[in-house]
């Protein structure tokens, strides 16, 4: 329970006394000045239910107006009360345990990839993948596919690798620039490929991506990189080796 809930059910405490206080001295002002009361007998009216807690409180119709004990609330919220005089004081219990149990929950989360190396990561697929597009647009139509045009997005793919090699700051984020480095290594050797393709023939099959183990192998450790990203865990996979 937090601090910020504690208030919030100390100033309910509070809002609730108050109306009963007030209740119980009216019949007796209006005894004294000879004034006859009927009071209205109070009526089950449902339950209140606390977030975080399993118990219930049984609720009570007055005058048309909603009552709860204080004793039942201070039993749901594991509290005490404390009467001095006039005063009805209502301890909640500490928020420090719940708030250790959450720490050592997040302590025992697996480490996460960091955010520098996810942007220089997503950076260096979106260049990989654009070296691709361009390749697999100009198989189709059968447009010629030559280092002239290649190297450039060889060498912007190669850049967006680098920075993300030097943001690798975390164990998580240097296991997944490895297979970076190997999704990289996997896309030059298509590309060379049909570089070479090209060089020994003037036609290339627009089909010839189609079943092609190698960019089978690119596209899926791709998928693989992106859901990394999308999840911050680094989870090895065999598509990028």
């Amino acid at each position: 329970m937090n601090r910020r809930s504690l208030r919030s059910l100390v100033k309910l405490a509070v809002l609730l006394v108050l109306p009963i206080a007030g209740a119980a001295q009216a019949p007796q002002a209006a005894q004294q000045a000879g004034t006859p009361v009927i009071a209205d007998q109070p009526a089950p009216y449902g339950t209140l239910t606390i977030a975080g807690q399993p118990d219930q409180v049984p609720l009570v119709q007055i005058n048309g107006k909603t009552y709860v004990d204080i004793e039942s609330l201070a039993r749901a919220t594991h509290g005490s009360i404390q009467f001095q005089g006039t005063r009805t004081i209502l301890a909640l219990p500490s928020s420090t345990e719940p708030a250790a149990s959450s720490e050592q929950s997040n302590n025992n989360k697996p480490p996460q990839l960091s955010e520098d190396f996810l942007r220089a990561e997503i950076e260096a697929l979106t260049a990989i993948r654009e070296w691709r597009v361009a390749i697999v647009t100009a198989v189709q139509n059968n447009n010629p596919v030559m280092e002239n045009w290649v190297g450039g997005l060889r060498r912007s793919a190669d850049s967006k690798l680098m920075l993300a090699t030097a943001a690798a700051a975390t164990v998580p984020d240097r296991n997944a620039v490895e297979l970076l480095r190997n999704e990289y290594a996997n896309m030059e050797q298509m590309s060379n490929q049909f570089l070479a393709l090209h060089a020994s023939s003037s036609y290339t099959p627009p089909d010839s991506f189609d079943n092609n183990p190698l960019d089978e192998k690119v596209l899926n450790c791709e998928r693989s990189l992106i859901s990394m990203a999308a999840t911050k865990q680094f989870v090895d996979e065999p598509s990028c080796h």
